[in-house]
């Protein structure tokens, strides 16, 4: 019932998932009323089926306002049933806060993690590069980041099939005198462990490649985000600007019509919708608020392939042998 547009994408995204995808069960949870209206005479038997939640969290609620006063949201049902193992994953576009919270409250954290982050593929020349923390945590000491690069180097490992994923840490520049505390801190834990860890990158490393995995806070790798999602609106602006300045350029705008398409499709963010919220003990996904049937899609996507991975009891297994390391030495 979340995020921009609720049922509206949410059921029609579905409806086309299990339409391709002929061995999974989705579960809608929302207004039984709303949802079977979407729904009208499609049907899947036992793989799509309704589970009523009387409320809604709003996208600009409060967290806390959500977690106390609305139990029977379809966020908490949602993340109930996979506390009760009646689902193997949870994907929600509503309010992040709110899910984040939710999720924390009820499925709690996998032993020896103290916090979850948000991880999401982005692309690069190379392909992509997965980016974390993206905003759930915007204080982080070395600790937390470098809890932070297991969590990631696993889930690329099992989501993406990276055999050994290459780890950097986000700083202001490359040389070893550079950086807070917490991200010194961090250089030092993950240089002595037996993660591909390259060390430090710098804010253009994420689009270059040369990675697959950049660790930052939650503060710093949001700024990047969102930093990264305006200059694209705002290339995609000035080339539709300068193709339909005259006729000549219109004219160039169609002889570069498949170079483009091919462009939008390699950075077309719906394509990359679906962030994981690792260090739960469950698995559960975010999509964009303003997704469309196939950003959500793709989010239903990842979330298949986390529970196929097992990447909760990954994540689990590999920061234990981690942090025993540590002890030892």
């Amino acid at each position: 019932m979340g995020g921009d547009f609720g049922a509206e994408v949410i059921v029609p995204a579905a409806l086309k998932y299990l339409s391709r995808d002929k061995e999974s069960r989705l579960i809608l949870v929302g207004r039984q009323e709303v949802l079977q209206q979407r729904l009208g005479n499609h049907s899947f038997g036992d793989r799509l089926t309704i589970q009523h939640a009387s409320e809604t969290v709003e996208m600009d609620e409060l967290p806390s306002k959500a977690l106390r006063g609305k139990k029977d949201s379809s966020m908490r049902v949602a993340i109930n049933l996979v506390k009760s193992g009646e689902a193997d994953a949870c994907v929600s576009a509503g309010n992040t806060g709110a899910l984040m919270a939710t999720s924390r409250f009820v499925l709690k954290m996998l032993p020896n993690i103290d916090r979850p982050a948000i991880i999401t593929a982005l692309p690069s020349i190379e392909g992509q590069t997965y980016m974390l923390d993206l905003g759930a945590n915007v204080d982080c000491t070395a600790d937390h980041l470098f809890q932070f690069a297991v969590m990631g180097s696993e889930q690329v490992s099992a989501v993406a099939e990276i055999a050994n994923p290459r780890i950097g840490l986000l700083n202001i520049g490359q040389e070893e005198i550079k950086g807070n505390e917490q991200v010194k801190g961090a250089h030092e834990l993950l240089a002595s462990t037996s993660l591909n860890y390259v060390g430090y990158v710098e804010g253009d490393d994420i689009y270059k490649g040369g990675t697959d995995v950049i660790v930052s806070d939650g503060f710093v790798g949001n700024i990047a985000l969102k930093s990264s999602e305006g200059v694209a609106k705002m290339i995609s602006h000035f080339m539709k600007q300068g193709f339909q300045k005259n006729i000549l350029t219109k004219l160039a705008g169609l002889i570069a019509l498949p170079v483009l398409h091919g462009l939008r499709r390699r950075i077309d963010p719906r394509r990359y919708n679906g962030a994981s919220l690792l260090g739960l003990r469950g698995i559960v996904i975010k999509s964009h608020g303003g997704a469309d049937e196939l950003a959500f899609m793709n989010a239903i996507s990842i979330a298949k392939k986390e529970v196929l991975a097992d990447v909760t009891g990954r994540i689990a297994e590999q920061v234990k042998t981690h942090m025993e390391k540590r002890k030892i030495a």
